[in-house]
């Protein structure tokens, strides 16, 4: 099952086991939908880096390697020395590094930041996707997220308990919106749509408070499709529908029903009937569809494009279209290598520029980008690529349509992808080239915009009256901290040898 066979998996390594739990990773980790790219030589100078300031400074500061890379000072190292193989790309400091207490400030004037994650994972208690294990151990090993102790990694890692720690106990995620993917195989769905709505529900009423949002998912084609629409708006009321163009994204040799998001025939009855039931958000996976996955699927690639979304907004404008991934083309088997190489050459990068120009080529203000993938995928390989994707983003679709999604917890829990945007800026050449604003503080507008206004608009949630601070998740948050709870800096999956 997954695009790996056993033999291709069998010439991996499980992250776990190989990757140096930095605070960001420093390898690319895959699941077995793809084949990780090897550490590269950039990644290996940025390791080597962490290691050398973390020998240093941690024992200035009686900490050991790994004990040092967990606080907030390390943290600050990993970017420091990201910013010293990369170029000026992070907003740090080496005083952030030395100084525990100028670290931990920081950390303290940002920790009441609104975070909207509306891109979180987790898999159902009798899966048989297996692949995301060895994902979250590839990650600690690459040591894009030191909390991922590779040896502790298991499925119970994946699950709903590990989740819930991650997202609201070790980042600052305030509110969490439980995604999944289905497939052709009933069994491989990460989640039904009934097992979201009660996770949702258990959350929420343990809190007191909207902490959790959820999906419904459809399948436009499958049989009976429309009925499980009409069963999730009567019975789960879910914030938001979600759907994979390409079908069954898990095992996509299995995939017997693609489909376009502006095929008049299937779609459009169905955004009807959302509309006349009061729901106006349809979330949408694009991309993640290099050259590589093309060559194994060449009949999907139509599907994970975006040449379908301009027209579906056009004749939909009360609808409002996330586009999950922002339709980034080379994460899921390519290499942010190629990506930095076509921005460039062109200055674009496919899909996503074709994403942020819809807009202006179509008159429309209803097609929003989802974060998820994106900063996992290039942050830790290519921050220049990152800037230039937010660059990119930001001038097309508006800082107020970029929504922040982390799809934690497949790489840990989500704080070091909040850190990495939070730092962010797009390099000054970059900005007087392309015309890109600059991203600003981050807490600043452009940044508080996307980590959770525009979804809260999105999803009405009024952050002001959320009554966050007194909740049960507050509570049990504060006693986890006094009780010494600190980010493991774990991922999941499969990393190449070498």
């Amino acid at each position: 099952m997954g695009f790996l066979t056993d033999e291709e998996i069998a010439e991996l390594r499980p992250a776990q086991e190989a990757m140096f739990p930095s605070p960001i990773p420093t390898r690319v980790v895959s699941s077995d939908e793809f084949a990780p790219i090897p550490q590269t030589a950039g990644q290996r100078e940025v390791e080597a880096r962490i290691k050398s300031m973390a020998d240093e400074i941690g024992a200035k500061q009686n900490r050991t390697r790994r004990g040092f890379l967990a606080t907030t000072s390390g943290m600050a190292a990993a970017f420091l020395a990201m910013n010293q193989v990369y170029g000026p790309v992070f907003g740090v400091s080496e005083a952030e590094a030395r100084e525990p207490e100028r670290a931990e400030a920081r950390a303290a004037s940002l920790r009441d930041q609104f975070i909207l994650d509306v891109h979180t994972h987790f898999l159902r208690d009798d899966t048989r996707i297996m692949g995301f294990v060895e994902m979250r151990k590839a990650v600690g090993r690459a040591g894009w997220n030191p909390a991922l102790n590779p040896e502790e990694q298991s499925i119970e890692s994946l699950k709903y308990g590990n989740w819930f720690k991650e997202v609201f106990l070790d980042s600052d995620t305030k509110v969490a919106l439980i995604s999944g993917a289905p497939s052709d195989e009933p069994q491989d769905w990460f989640l039904t749509n009934r097992m979201k709505f009660d996770a949702r529900k258990k959350v929420n009423d343990a809190a007191g408070t909207r902490r959790c949002m959820s999906h419904a998912i459809f399948t436009p084609g499958q049989p009976g499709w429309m009925e499980q629409v009409e069963k999730a708006i009567e019975e789960l009321k879910p914030d938001s529908f979600k759907g994979y163009t390409i079908g069954d994204n898990t095992n996509k040799n299995l995939a017997q029903w693609p489909w376009r998001m502006d095929d008049e025939k299937l779609m459009y009855p169905f955004y009807e009937r959302l509309l006349k039931a009061g729901h106006d958000i349809v979330c949408v996976h694009k991309g993640l569809f290099p050259p590589q996955i093309e060559a194994r699927f060449p009949h999907l690639l139509p599907y994970a494009t975006v040449e379908d979304v301009g027209r579906a907004a056009k004749d939909w404008p009360q609808i409002r279209f996330v586009i999950y991934h922002s339709a980034y083309r080379f994460a899921g088997g390519g290499t942010a290598e190629q990506g930095l190489a076509q921005f460039e050459r062109t200055g674009r990068v496919e899909w996503t520029s074709d994403l942020a120009e819809i807009p202006e080529k179509q008159g429309v203000s209803n097609v929003y980008g989802d974060l998820g993938q994106i900063f996992a995928q290039t942050t830790v390989v290519q921050p220049r690529l990152a800037a230039a994707l937010m660059g990119i983003l930001v001038k097309g679709l508006g800082a107020d349509h970029v929504v922040w999604g982390t799809d934690a917890v497949w790489t840990g829990s989500p704080q070091w992808q909040i850190e990495a945007l939070r730092r962010l800026e797009i390099p000054e050449d970059m900005q007087r080239r392309y015309g890109f604003a600059p991203l600003g503080p981050a807490d600043g507008p452009v940044k508080n915009a996307i980590f959770a206004e525009n979804s809260a608009k999105m999803y009405r949630y009024d952050m002001r009256r959320a009554d966050l601070d007194a909740d049960e998740v507050s509570r049990v948050k504060k006693e986890y901290a006094a009780a010494g709870g600190e980010r493991s800096n774990l991922a999941y999956g499969y990393v190449a040898p070498g």
